[in-house]
């Protein structure tokens, strides 16, 4: 009884900061939790019923994995899975090492007003839509009037049509994807790095360390349990593609699918062309369980090394 006395009295001490997260835990349970009801149509034939929704999954023929095994059996589940992991694994490789850079470097600016002019101009891509970005992107690669080709065109080179050329893709899918996420992303390390103490880095200069030393000896080691923290986080998403990079910078290309077609876009298109739910459920959860596995198998290893530095 004094243990829920105690919980009632902790509830009322602190309701004015429960009620201030109680939007999000709304929005979490409204948009996360309630929807993984749904994940039973994976093993499911799903037909639609006159009754609506809860209907059709009720009525739905149980197939257990079936919907798994005509994933798996064909290509496409090796194509989407390669393209998804190789991807991410890149992006989070190349994401930390630019991000950790430009903080670094942002935070080396001594003219407050210079540092706020350069860093708006790096966040101003994130905010900008895919949609946008591709029409920026088709600026350049179109084949009758793309900046790309009339360089070559001056150069008397032959056109190219990129949008039939994969080979291409892999770099062009990288160097969008960091243009538009870095400066957002720098931004909680240079918090990180702003809220060093100052006296490390006296401490440092005195013992005579340059510059460099003092990033490498200093700067890197303070925010290294950040770096683990958000990167633990970026492998639990490694099977999540952003959908807008995928589909709308290669304008859903037919010849680029080899080197562009990642999960989400396979559910996307499993959905809209072939209207097989059941198989798009499976696509779904299957990414949803293995992202799930490679957090806990990250930590796991964090923990084994340095504990302090695990997410839990």
């Amino acid at each position: 009884m004094n243990r829920v006395k105690q919980f009632s009295k902790d509830l009322y001490d602190n309701r004015i900061w429960l009620l201030m997260i109680l939007p999000g835990l709304i929005w979490l349970i409204v948009m996360k939790y309630i929807p993984m009801f749904g994940q039973v149509i994976a093993f499911k034939n799903f037909r639609f019923h006159p009754d609506g929704f809860f209907a059709s999954v009720f009525t739905s023929e149980w197939v257990g994995f079936e919907n798994f095994k005509f994933l798996f059996s064909t290509n496409d589940a090796f194509v989407i899975t390669r393209n998804t992991m190789l991807y991410n694994i890149l992006f989070i490789v190349v994401g930390l090492i630019l991000s950790v850079a430009v903080a670094i470097i942002l935070s080396e600016i001594t003219k407050q007003k210079l540092a706020k002019i350069y860093q708006t101009g790096m966040l101003f891509p994130h905010f900008l839509s895919w949609v946008v970005v591709s029409y920026f992107v088709f600026a350049f690669l179109s084949v009758d009037r793309g900046l790309f080709n009339s360089v070559l065109g001056y150069f008397n080179i032959e056109p190219v049509s990129w949008y039939n050329e994969p080979q291409y893709w892999p770099y062009f899918i990288t160097f969008i994807s960091q243009w538009k996420g870095v400066g957002f992303s720098s931004i909680v390390y240079l918090a990180a790095i702003v809220g060093i103490d100052r006296t490390h880095y006296e401490a440092a200069m005195i013992d005579g360390a340059n510059k460099w030393q003092q990033i490498r000896h200093v700067t890197i080691p303070m925010i290294m349990p950040l770096i683990v923290i958000l990167t633990i986080l970026n492998i639990g998403s490694i099977f999540s593609a952003d959908f807008g990079l995928f589909y709308q910078i290669p304008r859903d290309s037919g010849p680029l699918y080899s080197v562009t077609n990642v999960i989400d876009t396979y559910v996307y298109r499993g959905l809209m062309t072939m209207g097989d739910i059941g198989m798009s459920t499976a696509a779904g959860l299957y990414q949803a369980t293995v992202g799930f596995v490679l957090i806990l198998i990250t930590n796991y290893i964090v923990r084994k090394i340095d504990e302090d530095n695990a997410l839990f």
